[in-house]
C-alpha cells in the first residue's frame, strides 16, 4: 500500500482509485456516440440544449473535433485532474454554457446551469466510463465497482451539480438512471439527429470506412430499449460479433503500456494543462 493510501486510511478516509488503470481510450470512439445519445434521450432539455446550441464553435454537428477534445478534455480534467484544474477548467465551460438556454421558440425549456440536467449528463458519463471498461474487460467487483462510483461524482460536481445530487449507493443510482430510461421520450428532431451522429455524417468525406465501423460500435453501446427508439435492429449474429469485437480490443489493451491505453485522454490533460501554464483558451 502506498505511503498516502496509509496516511488516507489513518484519517478514516477511503484511498483513491486510480482511474488511469480503468480507462481505456479507444472506447471514446468506440462508444462517445452512443453516450450522447443517452444523454439527449433520457433529458429533452439536454436534447434540445445540443441541437439548439448558439455556441457555434462547440458543436458536435458543426465543429466534431472541437467539441470531441472539448467533452475528452471535460474527463480527462474531471478524473484525473486536481482540484484548482477542474476550477479552472469550469469557468472556462461556463463561459459557453452561459450561452445554451431555451428561447421562447424552444419546445422544451432548458438552462445549462440546471444541476439536475448536470446530474443526468454525469450519470450517462458514469454509466458509460463502466460499461465500456466491463465490456472490454468483463466486471469489476462489487467493492472495487463501489469504491469507483463513490469516486465519480466529480463527473458532476466538477461543473454545478451538487454533491449531495448523486445517489448514495450504485444500487440508488441504477434505480434513478433505470427508471430515467424506461421513461424516455424521443421526438422525431432528437432521433433524426442523433441517427446523422451515429453515421458521423458531420466528419470529413476520408472519414466514411471508419464512421461505419463506429456505428456499429456505438449502436452496440446502446442499450436495447434506446436502440430500438432510434430504429435499429440488433440482432444476435450482431452480439456475437461485437462481444468479440470488445473482447479482442480487451485482450490488445490489456497488453499494452497504460499511457498508451490511456490515449487520448492523457493526451488531452498534458495539453490542457500546457494551456493552463501558457494563459492559452481552454475550450
Amino acid at each position: 500500500m502506498a505511503a498516502d493510501d496509509e496516511d488516507l486510511l489513518a484519517t478514516g478516509l477511503e484511498p483513491r482509485i486510480e482511474m488511469r488503470d480503468y480507462w481505456d481510450g479507444i472506447t471514446a470512439m468506440y462508444a462517445g456516440a452512443a453516450n450522447v445519445a443517452l444523454q439527449m434521450l433520457g433529458a429533452p432539455g439536454v436534447a434540445y440544449g445540443v441541437m439548439e446550441s448558439k455556441v457555434e464553435s462547440g458543436r458536435i454537428d458543426k465543429h466534431p473535433i472541437k467539441r470531441g477534445r472539448t467533452t475528452l478534455t471535460y474527463l480527462a480534467i474531471a478524473v484525473l485532474g486536481t482540484d484548482r484544474e477542474r476550477y479552472l477548467y469550469r469557468e472556462a465551460v461556463n463561459t459557453s454554457h452561459r450561452q445554451v438556454r431555451s428561447t421562447a421558440e424552444s419546445p422544451v425549456r432548458y438552462n445549462a446551469f440546471d444541476p439536475e440536467l448536470q446530474l443526468w449528463v454525469a450519470a450517462c458519463l458514469y454509466f458509460g466510463l463502466v460499461d465500456t471498461w466491463e465490456a472490454l474487460h468483463g466486471p469489476l467487483d462489487d467493492e472495487l465497482a463501489e469504491r469507483i462510483y463513490r469516486q465519480s461524482d466529480v463527473l458532476g460536481t466538477t461543473l454545478q451539480m451538487r454533491p449531495e445530487q448523486w445517489p448514495a449507493s450504485r444500487r440508488e443510482f441504477y434505480d434513478y438512471f433505470d427508471e430515467r430510461l424506461e421513461t424516455a421520450e424521443v421526438d422525431d428532431a432528437t432521433i433524426d439527429f442523433l441517427r446523422r451522429l451515429y453515421r458521423f455524417d458531420q466528419m470529413p468525406v476520408w472519414f466514411a470506412p471508419a464512421g461505419r465501423f463506429l456505428e456499429f460500435m456505438n449502436v452496440g453501446f446502446t442499450p436495447p430499449a434506446l436502440r430500438e427508439k432510434l430504429g435499429y435492429t440488433w440482432k444476435r449474429r450482431h452480439q456475437r460479433a461485437f462481444d468479440l469485437i470488445t473482447a479482442t480490443t480487451g485482450a490488445v489493451n490489456r497488453r499494452l503500456p497504460r499511457f498508451v491505453r490511456n490515449m487520448p485522454f492523457n493526451l488531452y490533460l498534458w495539453d490542457v494543462r500546457r494551456r493552463m501554464r501558457a494563459g492559452q483558451p481552454l475550450v
